[in-house]
Order: structure tokens, then sequence, then C-alpha cells
């Protein structure tokens, strides 16, 4: 039973704002001598508010963003009644789509002890012009360009935006690399539980801050470029298209990679491309 459970989760995936269902999928642990599954559950993070839809439901308010859910349902004028319940509501539709491109950083120095000092190499400085290249060859507007304050992300940026004059550039340090969620399956290297809680937190705000749907505001359809690291992007994905979130590093991302996520205006997700690098020689590929 255990099994069956573990692999809908695997084929469906979580409800986004679920954060309580979300974080405590079962998994399939190792067989017992009996040949029988030894489920391992994981325990929600103490970040993670309460859970709605159950698995494989898709949750449409994940964002909070659902029009209706943005309505003071209590204030109704007395006289224009459903009228005016309705109007209120569409005024808060999105109207909209967000490309959201999600972009790794290009190959760095992974041996230098400071963060500063992780620059790019040469190769790196390489991957960056060809990403920035093939950016600017979709012949999008490109709105803005957000990324990292980390140093190989800050450097990557440097070389991508000269292919794109004009757009904006914004730092944050929401984007940080870090780990977002204790993986399932576990990995060999451990790591505290204080690593998680505090780099989850901070993930799943970056998330929670840049992946929604569109404000009702906004007219015409979006294209952002995110600048940062595997982890982050990886955990986003998973978090996006309401997969269990634990399985981010289920996931691998070639160094300056492009990530192509679609938000509807009705909040439904989609992946157009998932590290792509198909735009560079084989000999310019890298995972570091």
């Amino acid at each position: 039973m255990a099994f069956r459970q573990a692999l809908q989760l695997a084929a469906c995936g979580l409800a986004g704002g679920s954060a309580a269902v979300l974080f405590s999928a079962v998994a399939v642990g190792k067989p017992r001598a009996g040949g029988d599954a030894e489920p391992r559950v994981v325990e929600p993070p103490a970040w993670a508010g309460a859970g709605r839809p159950g698995p494989g439901v898709w949750d449409p308010n994940w964002d909070r963003r659902e029009p209706l859910s943005l309505v003071n349902l209590r204030k109704r004028n007395l006289d224009s009644g459903d009228d005016d319940v309705t109007s209120r509501i569409d005024h808060c539709k999105a109207k909209a789509t967000r490309h959201i491109f999600l972009i790794r950083h290009s190959q760095y120095h992974v041996d230098a002890s400071r963060e500063k000092d992780r620059t790019l190499t040469p190769l790196g400085r390489e991957q960056a012009e060809l990403t920035g290249l093939r950016l600017a060859s979709l012949g999008l507007k490109f709105n803005k360009i957000v990324h990292s304050s980390m140093t190989r992300a800050v450097e990557t940026t440097d070389i991508i935006s000269k292919h794109l004059p004009g757009v904006s550039t914004v730092s944050t340090d929401l984007l940080r690399e870090g780990a977002p969620i204790e993986p399932d399956p576990p990995v060999s290297h451990w790591k505290p539980e204080a690593v998680y809680y505090e780099d989850g937190a901070r993930i799943e705000a970056a998330f929670r801050n840049y992946i929604h749907r569109a404000d009702a505001k906004q007219q015409e359809d979006s294209y952002e470029i995110f600048i940062c690291h595997a982890n982050v992007i990886r955990y986003i994905v998973c978090r996006a298209l309401q997969f269990p979130p634990e399985g981010w590093l289920r996931l691998s991302l070639n160094n300056g990679s492009i990530t192509h996520l679609v938000v509807r205006p009705d909040g439904r997700v989609a992946l157009r491309a998932l590290g792509d690098t198909g735009f560079m020689p084989p000999d310019k590929i890298s995972r570091s």
C-alpha cells in the first residue's frame, strides 16, 4: 500500500499551497528483510503552513491570488448585492501571462574559501556569453533581470545583461544558494536541521515573492529573467508545478542553463523548458 501511495505522489505531485501535505509525503524506503518497503515520513518544516487539498489535487489558489480570495465578501453593497461582488471579483482577475526565465549561473571556481573569490572560470564566462546570446535571439521584450547577490550570479548577470541593453537589473539576497528542504531520498552528506530551517524559509520566501500570477493591473504579458542557483531553481520548479518539493535533488541543471516557466492569468503553470543548454557546443557544457 505504501508503495502504491508513493507512486501516486510521484506521478501526480502535491498541491503547491498545501504545505502540511507537501512536506509529509510518504516515500519508499529501503526494503526490509521480508521484502516490504519501509515507509519514511518527511516531517514538515517549521515554516510550513496548514494543508489544504490532498495529493494529486491542483490548488488553484497556490499563490493566494485567486480573485475570490482577494475580495472581502463580508463587505457588501446592500443595494447592488451580488452584482457588486461579481464586479469586484472581475476587477481582481489577472489578464496577462508571466514568462519566467530561471538561469543558473555559469561555471565558477568552487575551491575558493571565500564566497567573494568564487568568481567565474574562463569557461564560465564563455557560457554566460552563450546564454546571453541565446536570450537575445529569442526576440522577446524582457522586463527586468533579478539576480542573486552571490558573486558567481552577479558576474553571470553582468555578462548576460550586455546582450540585453536597456533591461534593468535588481540584486536580491532571497535568491542566494542554500539548502531548501531535506531531500528525499536523503543525501549521503549530513546537514543539521538548522541549515534547512534557515535556508528553506528564505528560499520559500523567494518563491512566494517572485513566482505568482500577474497582478490584475498588468495589461501585457511579461518576460522576466531570474539569475540564481541550481538548488533555488530546482525547488522553485517543484513548488510551481505542485510536485513534492523534497524531490528537488532528483533534477539536474547545467551551468548557464535556461528554465522557462509560464504562469497563466488563471494561475495554471506550465514548464516550457528545464535546464536547456542545447544552444551550447558540447565542449562548453558543465554542471559544477
